[in-house]
């Protein structure tokens, strides 16, 4: 029996060193920081980081810190605000999240915040609050990450934090809560606007010359820098219900580019993150780094994000920088926090060096891209509507005259859905080989559903019953209403592919193409009134009947190429 005893005790004293505090309370931790795990903390760069939204306080000032993985995940924490150098915790943290908790160190309430779960954390950001009297000095805020039993960081610290009576107001809103998110959204609308492009700052947007204090439309960013200073002061806007960004690349592809984002977390709020693109995906998200003075809002969908980055601009992830970049805007929407792939991509026509103030211009549409549209245009708003407006209400003209047994009118309405056909397969091989992939947004499904219907709309029709045959109606009413469905999405997914062609802050290439529809469906309803004319047995000779349908025909054609001109025009030229 003692020899069980023995055992018993001998097992307690071996578990006792390896309890786990999943749960957070590691006040015991509070002087040294370190996890009570009996192994050693880890001599390797942390994947982590600590950054601050501002690098000066004074009394009472809040400051937002936050607690960023690069790739891997942590699942437990322990953040501390001390005086440089110092083993004291100072100041106060606010804690609502479920995410962390406030401990009392060193006698002093909410003076350290912990994790309450092992749950894997990749971001995490909070507010703390400067004494309001004392002798108070520069601070860094210094941190604890657990990524595993086996493995932890300690002593993770950020960029020092100067006390400074004379320091600005904070420029974050108080109301903002402790959450998993890496920024924060601010109560106002920023002032971004065009002021100094080209004199003081470096200014891309999209349409050219936009301002995004005037124009709700406006895609826009800015950077400005200082003589003998590496700080960039950004600014970006866009209208967006779910993020925006900017990037700097080596070319005019994604990938391998530097990114930042201004987007809505899980809580709606906007927040700022870094992150490295490597590919046609989600990218990477970074730590923030060395970043201050962060502001951000949303009204009105518009999104709006600017701040001050000391971060090296990089598209390498090993590292590496030039003086020369590609400049980037793109947005999209956002699930839950987590961004969506891009629906619009503006890209400047040229490197440029961020020093040196300037207008940048856009990125003009590759040749093939231009080739898409003008053939997807031609094909279903000129050969197509020709085609089934033949089928339709110019049966009657050439009655009688046949070529290889077939009627005049078939032949016409054959040869050039067949054109509308081929343009479409010719149109859609070239997207995919310019883009070489899924490019996101509306347009490209609406593209791959008409190819998919134009492809088999003429296979069904080869394997059409007789004219006679009792079963023929299901043939003609399908052929009808699958017609019409490629027509109304073609029509669609021409709207927004020339959205991305619309560089103009008019934007009168989405006008014109409005108009273009209008004038077609005027022509539609006439003609379409005038059969409906003959059907009611009203005296009209045949010869009468025909010259009004063909002097219709001959309007619609004029209207219809006016428009198309002024479309591939517009397209040429984008």
């Amino acid at each position: 029996m003692e020899r069980y005893i023995f055992i018993i005790v001998l097992l307690a004293c071996c578990l006792w060193p390896v309890r786990c505090y999943s749960s957070g309370k590691v006040t015991g931790a509070c002087d040294n920081m370190t996890p009570q795990h009996k192994k050693g903390a880890q001599q390797s760069p942390a994947p982590f980081s600590v950054t601050t939204d501002r690098f000066s306080f004074k009394e009472g000032d809040e400051i937002i810190v936050r607690l960023l993985a690069a790739s891997t995940p942590f699942i437990g924490f322990m953040l501390q605000a001390r005086e440089v150098g110092g083993s004291s915790p100072l100041g106060s943290f606010t804690v609502t999240s479920g995410e962390a908790q406030l401990l009392t160190c060193n006698g002093l309430p909410n003076s350290a915040i912990s994790h309450t779960s092992d749950s894997p954390k990749s971001s995490i950001h909070g507010i703390w609050r400067a004494p309001t009297s004392g002798n108070l000095n520069s601070i860094q805020f210094s941190a604890s990450f657990v990524k595993d039993y086996s493995t932890f960081w300690v002593g993770v610290r950020s960029s020092p934090v100067t006390y400074n009576v004379a320091a600005a107001a904070p420029t974050n809103n108080k109301s903002i809560s402790f959450t998993s998110t890496s920024s924060f959204a601010s109560s106002s609308k920023l002032s971004n606007s065009s002021t100094g492009c080209g004199s003081t700052k470096v200014c891309f947007s999209q349409p050219l010359n936009c301002d995004p204090g005037v124009s709700p439309d406006c895609y826009f960013l800015s950077a400005m820098t200082s003589p003998g200073d590496t700080a960039v002061q950004l600014e970006m806007t866009g209208t967006s219900d779910g993020y925006i960004a900017i990037g700097f690349s080596d070319d005019q592809r994604m990938g391998n580019d530097d990114i930042y984002i201004c987007g809505r977390d899980s809580g709606g709020l906007i927040q700022l993150q870094h992150a490295f693109s490597t590919g046609r995906k989600i990218p990477d998200i970074l730590p923030l780094g060395n970043v201050s003075d962060v502001k951000s809002s949303v009204n009105n969908s518009i999104i709006s994000c600017s701040f001050t980055t000391r971060n090296p601009i990089s598209t390498q992830r090993s590292g590496g920088s030039s003086s020369l970049y590609y400049l980037m805007i793109v947005h999209g929407p956002s699930n839950n926090g987590t961004i969506g792939f891009h629906t619009g991509t503006f890209i400047s026509d040229t490197k440029v060096d961020i020093s040196s103030p300037q207008v940048v211009t856009s990125e003009k549409e590759p040749p093939i891209i231009k080739a898409h549209g003008s053939l997807m245009l031609i094909a279903w708003m000129t050969t197509g509507s020709l085609g089934m407006i033949i089928a339709r209400y110019l049966k009657g003209v050439a009655r009688g005259k046949h070529y290889f047994g077939k009627d005049v009118w078939f032949l016409a309405h054959v040869s050039l859905m067949t054109l509308t056909v081929a343009a479409t397969i010719i149109a859609f091989i070239l997207a995919f080989s310019e883009v070489g992939g899924w490019s996101g947004g509306a347009h490209p499904v609406l593209g791959c559903i008409v190819m998919i219907l134009a492809f088999f709309q003429p296979i069904a029709a080869m394997f059409r019953c007789g004219p006679h045959h009792h079963w023929r109606f299901l043939f003609n009413w399908s052929h009808a209403l699958n017609a019409v469905a490629i027509k109304v999405l073609a029509v669609a997914a021409i709207f927004t592919g020339l959205s991305y062609f619309s560089t103009s802050e008019d934007s009168w290439l989405l006008k014109v193409m409005g108009g273009f529809v209008g004038w077609e469906a005027t022509l539609y309803i006439l003609l379409e009134l005038h059969m409906r004319w003959k059907l009611n047995d009203h005296a009209e000779s045949a010869s009468e009947s025909t010259r009004m349908e063909l002097l219709l025909l001959v309007l619609f054609f004029l209207g219809n190429i006016a428009f198309l001109v002024a479309l591939l025009v517009g397209i040429g030229s984008s």
